[in-house]
């Protein structure tokens, strides 16, 4: 413990967000990071618990105490070492994860948890620009061969273990750039895209291949794969959104969130529209944007319809507005149910909660309206209100309700593995195995929609198992 006062001698600050008028100009990321000396004098507070909760708050088990010590002595490298022991990609879960880690801190107790997401957020970034971050090569090639399926987060991190262990890894990807939800569904002004992108130079650099614009299930079939592979990883995300089952759903002026998201995403990355949009172009300027979700997706959308010109955005809720601060004493350290407000509501929105809506209203195929009605939960059930029915004025409504699975159709149905309850490939989360023992899986895939850190230790788990099935025992952490 580098600092034993320092809880007690210093306050939370965390780093802080460029101007609301000045960033919704751009697509650029608008985090202000904090100097050195006050990042160190924030790793000081940590109070090395005896029982660290953070570390089962974090989903790949971070050492948190540890390199929050390191960095409290000035020992960047070495914090940058423990931080990659369980994490591959701290730049972005420094950047997007909501930090339950932080939710679990003692400190919490008062709502001044250690700034943990910020902290290791400045580690890998300075690795990165000292150039200590360099690529693995195995130490040995064990001549097995893998085939990782998707080519976000959980797939990264498998394809990245896997060859650290010396097997040959491809990795297909159906879309013409690698990183999945990352690449796509994130926008640039939460995660720039250099960032995955010398991420992938240096898993090509360890080893592994990259196929993309390569369907599995589509133009490369799944018992191919099988063929000229020991071992195969469905690491693809749970993608079928859930639909807005009413009246005027099939109005053009309705679209699912990951269209809108991507089509941006696309755009800044240089794409044409033909390329970016072969639906035909979808955007926000100068319309009445109604977001239905309240959760990360559709604070995304808020965002970038803010950023496109929306004339005004609403983002509306089928669940109850949540209380503005948790009763730490029913909660802590578990994650919270609680209202939480993000950059991108603070750029300007209209929030609502225990909105259902009934129809959308549109004149000649022409989106115009969305009705609602307001309802409480009562025991648990829903209840609409009488005499609360409402009209939204809406050009666009973008669908951020969540997702289903996966996509069945294609990938899921060649491999004919079986799924759980819920609709998603099953496996436990031990071997990883499908019903077929040659097929692995993690990730969305495996267990819904979920962080990308749980995407990211489901990929190093699964590296494991499957290297554990290759040769008998793996030396690959878990």
């Amino acid at each position: 413990m580098g600092k034993e006062t320092g809880f007690l001698e210093l306050d939370r600050h965390d780093r802080t967000y460029a101007d609301p008028k000045e960033r919704v100009h751009h697509y650029h990321e608008f985090v202000v990071p904090q100097a050195e000396p006050a990042l160190r004098a924030q790793a000081s507070r940590c109070m090395n618990c005896g029982i660290p909760y953070c570390h089962s708050g974090c989903p790949v088990n971070n050492n948190i105490p540890d390199w929050n010590h390191l960095v409290y002595e000035g020992d960047w490298l070495n914090a940058l070492e423990v931080l990659h022991s369980t994490n591959n990609f701290p730049e972005f879960t420094g950047r997007i994860c909501p930090a339950p880690c932080e939710a679990s801190c003692t400190l919490n107790i008062n709502d001044a948890a250690v700034t943990i997401k910020s902290i290791e957020c400045a580690i890998v970034d300075k690795g990165w620009e000292q150039g200590w971050i360099q690529p693995q090569l195995p130490t040995r090639h064990t001549g097995k061969s893998v085939a990782v399926v998707g080519s976000g987060p959980a797939g990264m991190a498998c394809a990245q273990q896997l060859a650290r262990a010396g097997h040959s890894v491809v990795l297909f990807e159906k879309n013409d750039r690698a990183g999945g939800l990352l690449r796509y569904g994130i926008p640039d002004f939460k995660l720039d895209k250099h960032l995955i992108q010398q991420r992938l130079v240096q898993m090509m650099a360890e080893g592994v291949e990259f196929r993309t614009s390569t369907e599995v299930g589509v133009t490369v079939s799944v018992a191919s794969l099988k063929e000229n592979f020991d071992a195969v990883v469905l690491s693809g995300g749970a993608e079928e959104p859930r639909p807005l089952l009413i009246p005027g759903f099939e109005l053009p002026g309705v679209r699912f969130a990951m269209e809108f998201l991507t089509q941006q995403n696309k755009r800044n990355a240089g794409d044409d529209e033909v390329r970016a949009a072969p639906r035909g172009s979808l955007t926000a300027t100068g319309k009445h944007v109604v977001v239905i979700g309240g959760g990360d997706t559709g604070s995304d959308c808020v965002g970038t319809s803010i950023r496109q010109g929306a004339a005004s955005v609403t983002q509306i809720e089928i669940m109850p507005r949540p209380p503005e601060k948790e009763d730490k004493a029913l909660t802590w350290p578990d994650w919270p149910m609680k209202l939480r407000t993000s950059s991108s509501h603070e750029e300007g929105v209209s929030r609502d909660w225990a909105i259902l809506t009934k129809r959308v209203v549109g004149t000649n195929s022409q989106v115009t309206g969305l009705e609602c009605v307001r309802v409480e939960w009562v025991g648990g059930q829903m209840e609409e209100i009488a005499g609360s029915e409402f009209t939204l004025p809406a050009d666009l409504i973008l669908l951020a309700m969540g997702f289903t699975g996966p996509k069945k159709q294609g990938l899921v149905d060649q491999a004919k593995v079986d799924l759980d309850a819920r609709g998603n490939v099953f496996a436990d989360t031990f071997s990883y195995r499908t019903s077929d023992p040659q097929i692995f899986s993690c990730g969305d895939m495996r267990r819904g929609q979920s962080l990308v850190v749980w995407a990211i230790r489901e990929g190093r788990q699964a590296a494991r198992a499957v290297d554990e099935m290759l040769m008998g025992a793996s030396e690959l952490p878990r």
